[in-house]
């Protein structure tokens, strides 16, 4: 490498350097209450309320290129999920119960003096936003859902598509008694390319709870055999926003058909190639201007 090109990339690392720290010095962060959990969020921005829930194994800062830029036009609330960083760890697998993660998702709406917000989720999150439009349909003005299938899709997959059984194994795997035992904070960070982020993930792991992270697969992770429910009535009322990188190998895009039988309004879908399961990530500039449209366009 020339000296010059040398040069490019030392002014390139510090730049991005810098652009991190500027937007990490404007996020307040604050504490909402959620039946005595507290769950962390961090808020950018001003405007309607989006809030943002991330999934396994992440945590809020996976949202920071979508905050930046959304931050414009809105208020920008990402929680780290109870287990996860900077909220509450409670102990025992009930405490992970999914009527209880969409009791914090409204716990930190009600918190930021609002009624109803735009939800936003991606893997854990994607499944707690979709299950808040469902039970909650008044908390919630949109719906945006990056690679998470709606439950009666993956449902349906695991009932009938050998394919997506055999890439649950994960799943199954995470859901045996001595799992947690096996996890470190750098290995279930493997899957971060942003040397920048890096480091700011390992530390928020080393904070988080690894039995916590997987009671999620414990308490609500369908277990074999796998079976569809009679009906499925509860219909998700809100506009909806999915976004899957078809590179997905845990959650595949056969689960994505038939979504719109189970929405009482329009669906975009936008499927991205080359892009893995961390899509927000992989295709960061794609989602963030699919997202800024996208609500542009449906107010």
């Amino acid at each position: 490498m020339s000296t010059l090109s040398r040069l490019s990339v030392v002014l390139l690392t510090a730049a991005v350097a810098q652009a991190a720290a500027d937007f990490d010095s404007r996020v307040e962060h604050g504490y909402a209450d959620s039946a005595g959990v507290k769950i962390h969020y961090a808020v950018i921005g001003r405007g309607p309320l989006i809030v943002m829930i991330h999934g396994f194994p992440d945590f809020w800062y996976t949202w920071r290129n979508q905050m930046e830029e959304l931050s414009k036009n809105y208020r920008v609330a990402a929680m780290d999920l109870r287990g996860y960083n900077l909220s509450d760890k409670p102990r025992g697998v009930e405490n992970y119960d999914m009527r209880l993660l969409v009791g914090d998702v409204l716990a930190v709406i009600h918190h930021l003096g609002q009624q109803k917000a735009i939800v936003v989720g991606h893997d854990w999150g994607g499944a707690i936003a979709w299950t808040v439009a469902m039970n909650a349909p008044d908390a919630v003005d949109r719906l945006i859902i990056l690679n998470l299938p709606h439950p009666r899709g993956l449902l349906r997959e695991l009932a009938n598509n050998p394919q997506q059984q055999q890439n649950s194994q994960y799943a199954r795997n995470f859901q045996q008694e001595d799992a947690a035992s096996k996890l470190t904070a750098e290995a279930i960070a493997g899957w971060v390319t942003d040397a920048a982020a890096k480091p700011k993930y390992i530390e928020a792991f080393r904070r988080s709870d690894f039995e916590a992270m997987l009671n999620y697969y414990k308490r609500n992770y369908p277990r074999p055999p796998y079976d569809l429910p009679e009906g499925w009535t509860a219909k998700v009322k809100a506009r909806v926003l999915m976004i899957h990188g078809l590179n997905d190998k845990a959650l595949l895009p056969g689960a994505l058909n038939g979504t719109w039988d189970w929405l009482e309004k329009d669906l975009t879908l936008v499927t991205v190639p080359g892009a893995g399961h961390f899509v927000q990530q992989d295709a960061s500039d794609l989602v963030t201007r699919t997202m800024k449209m996208w609500l542009q366009a449906t107010p």
